[in-house]
């Protein structure tokens, strides 16, 4: 039986500021895919109270991520023709079907995809989603109707949104970005406690009471009319009960819910489990999360919540590494922070209705802004050209088609990078070792590349030795034709977890570093 105390302190006290963040975030993220704002918090709930007890990882926060705004808000367009509500109905019967594919991927225990993606293509793409969403969101943010097109097409149109932007919702909007950017960076002790979203919605909320939001009407600004009303304030159903939403399964196997059955899947499943590898490497406690058993519990999750009308949900970073720092201990902290939302949204309704759009659309700008930040291209770039190549052509087809094909290119660019650098196509699939065992000593000698697309095969040849009680794996890397970024940044992380194993490699120093990062790809020369 656990002590209430260790369960109520510090997890009560984590969950609160967690709630405080997830609050506005939730509803930014719903509005943003298409879907009620409403559906957004009611997703953070059921990845609280039920998700965080049927297996997920212990530090982790449940919840709609910005991530996933692109798919979602495409499957709502696409499947539903210009009726958002039809669309809405049909993109939750794609998350059904998706979170049944991610239930079938723990069950085939897959959740090493997310130990063998190469950062540079995961980044690339989410830069490209960053960019995608200011595209989206910059509009509300001015109080303009969007003119749409594509992700660069909306982007080239901002300065007509700014010579025709609503005076009174920008200032809203352009307040809500300037604390959401200024906030963390101030040095006050109370600062750091109180989450800048919050503050943002804490100025706005009675600012757009003082301008009248609430209400339909007119007034004229540098002598031009301009008009505001509730349409720019969140709109919520009477309760939650009101929320719950079926899915319309009619179009389940067109050929477009099948392309977002794929990237839910993929890239939800992906992106979740990656969250969780991190929020692991931040755990006080070293603890080891499950990859599998945290995405079964993610993929029940998604099939409850869009089986009543909600958001699809992955292990979120930020709000997980906020859940560390405010000193959550365990998975209770997720749990108290589905409570509050639940709290919140049942016993002041009124209150989220006050919330201007454009300040949630401030945060999600705010948000792609830090997905897109140059300091990723700079990153990539400091890696190695090839690194960067991989984020760039990642990004930039993923802004010019999809999410499945960018990441489809990236991966085809690392392949084929490898084969003209002399790697052995059949060797980059399943690579060539030797493993001896010498007591607690275990050997493994790689013969060939150690590339991405074969790493899966060498982890569990080292997770074997894990298991078995090896103190120490010493990995020869002196007969390697190369090994790839994505290879050495994987062990490092993987070593870096294992309880009582040490992780010795040689033979790098043989090869040729392509930068002077100390996880550059290394080739052998010819």
């Amino acid at each position: 039986m656990p002590d209430i105390r260790e369960i109520a302190r510090p997890n009560a006290t984590s969950g609160f500021l967690v709630f405080l963040i997830a609050l506005p975030l939730c509803l930014g993220i719903a509005m943003a895919s298409g879907f009620p704002p409403i559906s957004g918090v009611l997703t953070a709930i059921l990845g609280g109270l039920l998700v965080s007890h049927i297996g997920s990882a212990p530090l982790t926060i449940k919840g709609p991520a910005a991530g996933l705004i692109v798919i979602t808000f495409g499957a709502v367009t696409e499947l539903g023709a210009g009726d958002p509500v039809v669309g809405y109905h049909k993109a939750l019967a794609v998350g059904v079907v998706a979170a049944g594919v991610q239930i079938v991927f723990a069950m085939v225990r897959a959740g090493a995809i997310a130990a063998v993606m190469p950062p540079s293509i995961v980044h690339g793409m989410l830069a490209a989603i960053g960019v995608i969403i200011i595209a989206k969101q910059t509009p509300v943010v001015m109080g303009v109707e969007a003119h749409g097109g594509e992700p660069l097409e909306m982007l080239a149109q901002i300065p007509d949104y700014l010579a025709h932007a609503n005076p009174e919702v920008l200032l809203i909007g352009a307040l809500s970005i300037i604390v959401l950017i200024g906030w963390p960076a101030l040095k006050w002790k109370f600062a750091k406690r109180l989450p800048a979203p919050m503050v943002a919605l804490a100025l706005t909320i009675p600012i757009g009471a003082l301008l009248g939001l609430s209400y339909d009407h007119d007034y004229v600004f540098a002598g031009h009319p301009f008009h505001v009303g509730p349409s720019y304030l969140v709109s919520l159903p009477g309760n939650l009960l009101d929320v719950i939403t079926f899915p319309d399964f009619s179009s389940i196997t067109s050929p477009a819910s099948i392309k977002y059955v794929v990237m839910y899947a993929l890239v939800g499943t992906i992106e979740s489990l990656l969250s969780v590898i991190a929020v692991d490497s931040m755990d006080p406690r070293k603890r080891v999360s499950g990859l599998d058993r945290d995405l079964l519990a993610t993929g029940i999750g998604n099939l409850v919540c869009s089986m009543i009308g909600g958001l699809p949900m992955i292990s979120e970073i930020v709000r997980s590494k906020a859940n560390i720092d405010a000193g959550a201990s365990n998975r209770w902290s997720n749990w108290f922070h589905g409570l509050y939302l639940l709290l919140f949204v049942a016993l002041l309704p009124g209150l989220l209705q006050m919330i201007p759009l454009a300040t949630l659309a401030a945060m999600l700008v705010v948000t792609g802004a830090n997905l897109a930040a140059l300091r990723e291209f700079k990153h990539a770039w400091a890696v190695g050209s090839d690194q960067f190549a991989l984020f760039l052509v990642t990004f930039a087809v993923t802004l010019g088609t999809d999410l499945l094909i960018g990441v489809g290119a990236g991966l085809a660019v690392k392949l084929g990078l490898h084969v003209a650098r002399g790697a052995p196509i059949l060797q980059l699939i399943r690579p060539s070792l030797e493993v001896a065992r010498d007591g607690d000593l275990v050997n493994v000698v790689l013969h060939g590349p150690a590339s991405f697309s074969n790493l899966f095969f060498l982890r569990r040849e080292l997770d074997a030795a894990v298991a078995g009680g090896a103190n120490l794996i010493r990995l020869d890397f002196r007969d390697a034709a190369l090994v790839d970024h994505t290879v050495q940044e994987k062990l490092a992380a993987a070593a870096a977890e294992w309880p009582s194993t040490q992780l010795e490699v040689i033979g790098l120093g043989s090869l040729t570093a392509v930068s002077a990062h100390e996880h550059a790809t290394r080739l052998r020369s010819r």
